[in-house]
């Protein structure tokens, strides 16, 4: 039987950060993974084979519809979805066997198998090569979280899929329907289109990325719908049904109470993704779930059962790899003696469409609904000499700011790189800055990120210098 200061329970990046940050605060840990390789849902059946089909297929595009534009003349391109597809694999592989050795590199004993709680300091690992027994002064449970369908949708993994199935397809669809517009469908929706594929998305909500601001939602759709997406908004389906190489969905339009049927041979059902507890035996220790079925932890992530605590998709808060990370961080420093440091209202949001959408802090729905002043400045990309030049002049820069101290309260992005821009804005509202804070920070030129700059002069007192 083994002991150990700490046990990790998945391996997603909440679960391996956490482990990795134990081994350097020098905790004895054991990361346990019920799957054979180590990364979760993230490394293997979501971010990274998604982000790589994302990339091919934007590649694919531009070759076959934006190269000319540029004065390059390709000819006739070809698809190699077989080659395709494996370079998404061997981006897996790669991945996951780096976390395979930052592991060894940090002295985390990795066991694989299904973890269940026996007692509160012990839980029966049962794998390939039998059950055993691992102790541990203190358990994070990361076990991640699995999709979601909806009441009469019978998910076969054949023709009506999940966005597992939708990463290893053997064919490119000639017609795919999207149950849900959130970023997942939007994603793979995405990829898809841009090879050739009908791209129909049917979401129950009047916008997509429901969540995020409302102008986002309205510029990527009009960008989606450039490469050839359909949407049905406001359309609650109500069954799917296959018959030999097809699929037929029934749904209603929620605005004209008319039901319409579609049929395409592929059904993605992205409605979302729900906790995964599955034989955990929380209940062999008091562990309580939530009504929505996640854990429930108090502020420093605790369970109602001492020494386990949770983090990721398994408790509450958005479904984010890097709210993960910085949970599991936060819980190990902690452990080890450390202040516990969370901001959990600067979580920022990506979805990696193109153009992508990024996010931070308040949308102007939320401050309206706050009764919060604000005030606000945005800056259009075709306003941007480098959006120009690169023939990236969809989408927006918008930054919310309070309208008496000027501090930012959300910034909200749709265009190119604003995944990777969206960090100075979480890095700036930290920090608790000013939008006029921006607006005097030197940004090199040309770049796509003078515009956070313009949109930031825009929010301070209407002068932004390219509009």
């Amino acid at each position: 039987m083994s002991q150990y200061d700490l046990v990790v329970i998945g391996s997603g990046p909440g679960g391996y950060v956490a482990a990795l940050r134990a081994g350097q605060l020098g905790l004895k840990t054991a990361l346990v993974e019920k799957c054979s390789e180590l990364g979760g849902t993230c490394l293997n059946v979501g971010c990274i084979p998604s982000k790589a089909l994302l990339d091919s297929s934007e590649h694919y595009h531009n070759a076959t519809q934006n190269f000319d534009v540029h004065g390059i003349k390709v000819g006739k391109v070809q698809l190699d979805w077989a080659k395709m597809m494996e370079r998404k694999n061997n981006v897996i592989a790669q991945t996951t066997q780096g976390i395979v050795g930052l592991c060894a590199k940090n002295k985390i004993d990795v066991i694989h198998g299904l973890a269940s709680f026996k007692d509160a300091n012990t839980i029966e690992v049962k794998g390939e090569d039998g059950t055993q027994e691992v102790k541990a002064s203190k358990f994070i449970i990361a076990t991640g979280s699995k999709p979601s369908s909806l009441p009469n949708i019978d998910i076969d993994r054949k023709r009506i899929i999940t966005s597992t199935e939708a990463l290893a397809l053997k064919e490119v669809p000639k017609h795919l329907i999207v149950i849900g517009g959130g970023a997942i469908g939007l994603e793979m929706g995405s990829v898809y289109a841009r090879l050739g594929s009908k791209v129909t998305v049917v979401e129950y909500m009047d916008t997509i990325i429901p969540t995020m601001d409302k102008d986002c939602s309205k510029a990527l759709t009009r960008s989606l719908k450039k490469i050839g997406i359909e949407f049905k908004m406001k359309h609650a389906v109500s069954a799917a049904k296959v018959v030999k190489n097809k699929v037929t969905i029934t749904a209603t339009d929620l605005k004209k109470d008319i039901e319409a049927s579609i049929e395409g041979d592929y059904v993605l059902v992205a409605t979302g993704r729900k906790a995964f507890t599955d034989g955990l035996g929380l209940e062999n220790i008091g562990v309580t779930l939530d009504a929505r079925g996640k854990v429930s932890v108090g502020p420093q992530l605790e369970t109602s059962a001492p020494g386990v605590y949770a983090i990721g998709d398994v408790i509450e808060g958005p479904m984010l790899a890097h709210k993960a990370e910085e949970e599991g961080v936060a819980v190990v420093e902690m452990l080890a003696g450390q202040p516990f440091h969370l901001n959990r209202d600067l979580i920022p949001g990506v979805v990696y469409t193109w153009p992508e959408v990024a996010a931070v802090g308040s949308t102007e729905q939320e401050l309206k609904a706050r009764g919060r002043q604000f005030k606000s400045g945005s800056f259009p990309f075709k306003a941007s000499g480098r959006a120009r030049a690169a023939e990236e002049s969809d989408g927006f820069v918008k930054v919310l700011a309070d309208k008496e101290t000027d501090e930012i309260l959300g910034v909200h992005m749709v265009g190119p790189r604003v995944a990777d821009m969206i960090g100075e804005a979480v890095v700036a509202m930290e920090y608790r800055a000013s939008a006029e804070d921006i607006g005097r920070i030197i940004h090199a030129h040309p770049t796509f990120s003078e515009a956070l700059k313009e949109a930031a002069l825009a929010a301070t007192d209407n002068r932004a210098l390219h509009m």
